[in-house]
């Protein structure tokens, strides 16, 4: 493949696709095909990632393909300090050439001395920044060889000549799979996937029958009002990583936060199946998320820390599901009656002594056994509803000292 086809192929290939394994193998290959005594291949970004700094996927002559995530912290950080790639930034460079079988001499950095204890000879790094803007800043491509004479000059032009459509093809898929990742960390997988294939007029939604998750973190306000915020913000966050992790594992999808709470929604696909094995979801998720924030306040108790209780809802009705707000800022989420009356059914969860509490509609497509609470008024209702709680859920759970 001669690097007028390749870049053609490249072309279409990410046009039509954001399959970046087959784009690495196949540009490594042409490149071999021309003559390159290529080794190992690598391409780094940065990642816009609430978990991960950046990405890398690695190609080795007779090995494949490895994709490496590299996660924020300490140590990531200290690795990248260490690195050819950062050095050169650091020069404000975009290429570096390092012989690695040099006699007497010991490579700079600790990758280099990893790829020389594995016959690496010659090692070169081209950097292409992308259009300002986003924290993708470009793009990293490093090439070594085991051969022994190293890369020469004809190698070099080769891999000049295909290395624009690489990074733009890398630019391109990278920003596609930014787009979709970050969606998905603020809107929630589901959602984002609606906007993403078009679901973004004003007013555009459905109605949808579907089981509503609401939690609220209580004493939440009178702990700020003393606490550095700092640390609110850090035990908030552990309050949600404990609420919320049940939800996402029992397919449910958090819309959004509400200061100290959230709003969750599972859809029905078939409101006519009793029990609704969606809603055992939804009521499986409560559970398991009071028991954890319960778990992780013993442990603050123990450390010395405050706690903070949970209360949670779920409730069954239609809600519509799509776009409210402005002309150019607009909130993907739930409005409904349904929404409404959760929320009040939650503002009796500390009158009534129990951190769940659960709806006469929910309860009637359940299976599993509940306990009767009692019946509450609630304003705009026509009618008093009963409400219910899980066994586990009665007096005295989750007793230990209010924040």
């Amino acid at each position: 493949m001669d690097m007028t086809e390749l870049a053609r192929w490249i072309a279409e290939h990410a046009t039509g696709t954001n399959d970046h394994d087959t784009l690495l193998e196949r540009f490594c290959g042409a490149l071999i095909g021309a003559g390159v005594p290529l080794w190992r291949v690598s391409v780094m970004t940065p990642a816009i990632d609430p978990t991960l700094r950046g990405v890398s996927l690695n190609w080795h002559a007779g090995a494949g393909l490895s994709f490496v995530a590299n996660p924020h912290g300490a140590e990531q950080e200290t690795d990248w300090r260490l690195s050819p790639v950062h050095a050169l930034l650091e020069r404000d460079e975009t290429f570096g050439r390092w012989r690695l079988d040099a006699p007497g001499s010991e490579p700079d950095f600790p990758i280099l001395r990893s790829l020389r204890a594995e016959g690496g000879t010659d090692y070169a790094v081209h950097i292409v920044g992308f259009a300002p803007g986003t924290a993708l800043r470009g793009v990293a491509v490093s090439f070594c060889t085991r051969a022994q004479a190293g890369f020469a000059e004809a190698h070099f032009a080769a891999i000049t000549a295909a290395l624009p459509f690489l990074t733009l093809a890398v630019a391109k898929i990278g920003l596609a799979n930014t787009l979709r990742e970050v969606s998905a960390t603020y809107l929630g997988r589901s959602t984002a996937e609606r906007v993403l294939d078009g679901q973004i007029l004003r007013g555009e939604g459905r109605a949808v029958p579907a089981a509503i998750l609401l939690t609220d973190l209580r004493g939440f306000t009178a702990l700020s009002d003393r606490a550095d915020p700092i640390d609110m913000v850090t035990w908030l966050n552990e309050h949600f990583d404990a609420l919320g992790d049940p939800v996402a594992r029992h397919g449910g999808e958090i819309l959004k936060f509400l200061g100290d709470g959230f709003l969750a929604i599972f859809p029905v696909s078939d409101a006519d199946t009793l029990p609704c094995p969606v809603c055992g979801n939804a009521l499986r998720a409560a559970a398991e998320a009071l028991a954890a924030n319960e778990a992780l306040n013993a442990r603050r108790r123990a450390a010395g820390l405050p706690d903070l209780a949970a209360d949670c809802v779920v409730h069954f009705g239609t809600v519509v599901y799509g776009n409210v707000g402005t002309g150019r800022r607009l909130d993907f989420t739930i409005i409904g009656r349904a929404v409404n009356e959760a929320s009040r059914i939650e503002s009796q969860c500390a009158a009534l002594g129990h951190p769940l509490l659960v709806s006469d509609s929910f309860a009637e497509r359940c299976e599993r056994r509940l306990q009767p609470v009692g019946t509450i008024e609630l304003r705009g209702l026509s009618r008093p509803m009963r409400v219910w709680t899980l066994p586990e859920f009665g007096d005295g759970f989750g007793s230990g000292e209010p924040a």
